[in-house]
């Protein structure tokens, strides 16, 4: 798979991307999976400069990582070129597919306004819609849908405290109204040709660095991974709900919180080493400031979980990237990503 992955790159210029295991593959998300969609519009949350893409052939992208993110490891897994994003692809450009997702935003079309541009999961399906003239519609059901969102939904909704959420909902009631929308937003995707979905969990987010900078001794926040539990269960029972209802369908979810909780406790075998700091950030735990414009990072960027105080480093982007290709039943489930494809 490493030469097919290699062989997409390089045939990308001159002709079909032969050996690749599906058509296509369209994402949709947040910071995690962004690969420059924000990078025109007026938004603090951009990563289109150094020391982001440090380690990206090429330099920064607006990806929020030092370099790869998940979906670019699953891409080439699956034999296909790295997905352009939404507002950099045209044409011809299009025909491996689009990467749709927008730093800050969330399933909630109000999530993110602290950061004023962004693009929400509902204009992102519009943005896809927009798009399906240039596509072979004839195989969007053998395309991989990848969406992974619900995040910012918490950090930059529910725990603002410029947002009334959490004073009108408890943690059930508002994992209820997110996945409530998140259904309806996969069915419109369905509804549009899809078939095949991979939908990514949220992670231990009591446990990244912005977290941890504001906790007393350092230590994870079990608030806030109880918080968005209600969330990660609603979504595993959402996903079972669509593939009874939604005919010819099928879904994959990749557990990222397990993935993350496996990760943390052990990590030395995994080859990392810090696991409650930043790689690029500033402040207790490298997570009361994120990344800044030319700010020096770790040197020793493979031994760290976190590369700024929300995001991982491209090391454990491959590595989950990995796990959810053809990783065990642990982590993604029923059937890992590579089993999806070959159906």
């Amino acid at each position: 798979m490493a030469f097919c992955g290699f062989l997409a790159v390089v045939l990308m210029l001159f002709g079909p991307v032969s050996c690749a295991l599906v058509p296509a593959m369209f994402i949709f998300g947040d910071s995690l999976i962004d690969n420059g969609n924000n990078n025109d519009m007026p938004s603090f949350a951009k990563a289109n400069y150094l020391p982001y893409g440090i380690d990206f052939n090429g330099g920064p992208t607006g990806r929020f990582s030092n370099g790869y993110t998940m979906v670019d490891t699953i891409a080439e897994s699956l034999g296909l070129p790295l997905i352009p994003a939404h507002s950099q692809a045209s044409g011809d450009q299009t025909r491996y597919g689009v990467n749709y997702a927008s730093a800050a935003a969330g399933i909630l079309d109000d999530t993110g306004r602290n950061f004023v541009g962004r693009i929400p999961f509902n204009q992102q399906i519009k943005n896809f819609e927009s798009t399906l003239d240039n596509l072979g519609a004839e195989d969007l059901s053998k395309c991989i849908f990848f969406v992974g969102v619900g995040s910012n939904d918490y950090l930059n909704n529910y725990l603002m405290p410029n947002y009334d959420t959490k004073n009108r909902y408890n943690a059930q009631q508002y994992a209820d109204l997110l996945t409530h929308q998140y259904s309806q937003q996969i069915s419109r995707l369905y509804n549009l040709g899809a078939r095949k979905f991979v939908i990514a969990g949220v992670g231990l987010m009591g446990c990244i660095p912005s977290i941890l900078a504001q906790s007393r001794d350092g230590s994870c926040s079990q608030d806030v991974n109880q918080l968005v539990l209600p969330f990660n269960a609603n979504t595993k029972a959402m996903i079972n709900s669509l593939t009874a209802n939604l005919p010819g369908s099928r879904f994959v979810y990749i557990d990222i919180a397990s993935m993350f909780q496996d990760l943390i406790a052990n990590a030395r075998s995994y080859g990392f080493s810090v696991v409650n700091r930043g790689c690029c950030g500033i402040g207790r735990n490298r997570g009361q400031i994120t990344c800044l414009p030319f700010q020096t990072p770790c040197p020793d960027r493979r031994r760290y979980i976190f590369w700024d105080a929300y995001h991982p480093t491209e090391a454990v982007n491959v590595l989950f990237g990995q796990s959810a290709f053809n990783g065990s039943p642990d982590f993604v489930y029923p059937i890992n990503i590579e089993q999806l494809a070959n159906l």
